[in-house]
């Protein structure tokens, strides 16, 4: 019974540990390659388009069409020689 009650505990300290290194992976690793990734598509844009997390509303490229109450859009920022305006990067 001793060795039984071991593994358990060995099975739920496993679980726990893993439950761990998902959460610091979406809460912090996650983000970043989420970013990377739009700020590459921005990029194709041209220079001065930076990507920026955005509330629904508050920038007129990021509408309430979808379920989301956030977007990623690429800011255009005219003193780097960008020209358009804000783009949409979702």
């Amino acid at each position: 019974m001793k060795e039984a009650t071991g593994e358990l505990n060995m099975t739920v300290i496993t679980v726990i540990a893993i439950a761990a290194v998902a959460a610091l992976f979406y809460a912090f690793v996650w983000p970043m390659i989420q970013r990377t990734i739009v700020q590459q598509t921005c990029n194709t844009y041209g220079p001065g388009y930076t990507a920026t997390k955005v509330q629904a509303g508050e920038s007129a490229a990021c509408t309430t069409s979808s379920d989301k109450t956030s977007c990623w859009v690429c800011k255009c920022d005219t003193s780097k020689g960008c020209t358009g305006g804000d783009i949409l990067a979702d």
